[in-house]
């Protein structure tokens, strides 16, 4: 599958953003669909997942302040951060899982200004 991100921008701390994760065909079929992150000079993570089931999870740094979504209708998945921090910046990419590939989306980045 491939997968589109897009939504990243420059804001504030405290602000908000959605990231959108636009997929090629049905999301139906896909286990884990999910976001990542990779800031300037540290590993990529995880920030946080959904499954086919609508079951989520999410890293310990984001919780209570993002939200991940899907939108199988469009073949979509999203994520709302509020209340961000100067450490939410990075590049953010989308992810998909299903039994035999992973996909990655070109990523979009966020930056937020303290």
């Amino acid at each position: 599958v491939q997968l589109q991100a897009s939504g990243g921008g420059l804001v504030q701390a405290g602000g908000s953003l959605r990231l959108s994760c636009a997929a090629s065909r049905s999301l139906v079929n896909i286990n884990v669909m999910g976001w990542y992150r990779q800031a300037p000079g540290k590993q990529r993570e995880l920030v946080a997942i959904i499954s086919s089931g609508g079951t989520t999870s999410y890293a310990d740094s984001v919780k209570g302040r993002f939200t991940i979504s899907r939108d199988n209708a469009k073949n979509t998945v999203f994520l709302q951060m509020n209340s961000l921090k100067a450490e939410d910046t990075a590049v953010y990419y989308c992810h998909a899982r299903e039994v035999i590939t992973i996909s990655w989306g070109q990523g979009t980045e966020v930056t937020v200004s303290s």
